[in-house]
C-alpha cells in the first residue's frame, strides 16, 4: 500500500482508502485553499493602503511613478518603482546598457555614471532621488555622428580593456577627473579610479589610458 503523505487530491485508488487518507486529504485541499486566499487578500490589502481609487493619482506620502529624468541632454519619461534602483532605470527602462551590473552593491563600481558633475554607483541610487539633475552615461560620450571620445579612444589606444566590463565605469570616473583637473598627476589618477575595480587587475592599462587622454583633452 501506498504512503498516504503520498497522496494528492484527485489520485485515484485501486484500493480502498487507508486510515486517516480521507482526512488527509481535507486538510491539504483546505490548505492550498487557504493560501490561495491569503494571497489574495494580500493583493488587495497593498491596494486598499495605498489610498489610491481607480483613475485617482498618488496617496499623500507617497511618490509619483511616472517621473522625467535628465539623461545624456534628453527628458525622457519613465515608469519608476519607488524602490528602483537608477542602474535598473537605465538598463531596463531606457535601453542604456553600457552601465553595467556587477556587484549591485556599490563596490565596484561597474555601474559609475556622472550625476551633477560627480560619480555616482547607479546601482546604489534610487532613482526617485535623481529628480531634474543631469545623468550622465557612456552612452553620451559619442560626439553627433557617433565618433568616440577622446576618452573612449585613449583607452583603446592604451589597451585599457581587457573583459571590458568595467570599462564603462573607469571611463566614466576619467571624465570627472579629467573635468576637474585636466592635468592629473599619475598618482591623481590612480586615486580618482580606486573606486572601480578590475577582475582582470589591469590597472596599469588604465593609469596609461588616463594619462593618454589627458595629453589630448
Amino acid at each position: 500500500m501506498k504512503d498516504p503523505t503520498t497522496y494528492f487530491p484527485g489520485d485515484s485508488l485501486n484500493e480502498a482508502d487507508p486510515p486517516g487518507l480521507s482526512a488527509f486529504r481535507s486538510s491539504r485541499r483546505a490548505f492550498i485553499k487557504g493560501v490561495i486566499a491569503s494571497g489574495a487578500v494580500a493583493a488587495s490589502s497593498g491596494y486598499l493602503l495605498s489610498g489610491c481609487a481607480p483613475g485617482e493619482g498618488p496617496a499623500a506620502g507617497s511618490v509619483e511613478r511616472l517621473i522625467s529624468l535628465n539623461v545624456n541632454g534628453r527628458i525622457r519619461r519613465v515608469d519608476v518603482l519607488p524602490n528602483e534602483t537608477l542602474a535598473m532605470t537605465l538598463r531596463y527602462k531606457l535601453g542604456l546598457t553600457g552601465t553595467k551590473l556587477a556587484c549591485d552593491r556599490g563596490e565596484c563600481g561597474a555601474c559609475t555614471v556622472v550625476i551633477d558633475g560627480m560619480t555616482n554607483y547607479s546601482c546604489s541610487t534610487l532613482t526617485h532621488t535623481v529628480g531634474s539633475r543631469s545623468v550622465r552615461t557612456i552612452e553620451g560620450l559619442e560626439g553627433p555622428d557617433g565618433e568616440l571620445h577622446p576618452i573612449q579612444q585613449a583607452f583603446i589606444d592604451e589597451l585599457g580593456p581587457q573583459c571590458g566590463f568595467c570599462t564603462p565605469g573607469q571611463i566614466m570616473s576619467t571624465v570627472v577627473l579629467l573635468e576637474r583637473n585636466p592635468k592629473p598627476t599619475r598618482d591623481e589618477a590612480r586615486r580618482a579610479l580606486s573606486g572601480n575595480l578590475c577582475r582582470c587587475g589591469a590597472y596599469d592599462h588604465y593609469l596609461n589610458s588616463v594619462m593618454r587622454a589627458a595629453e589630448v583633452i
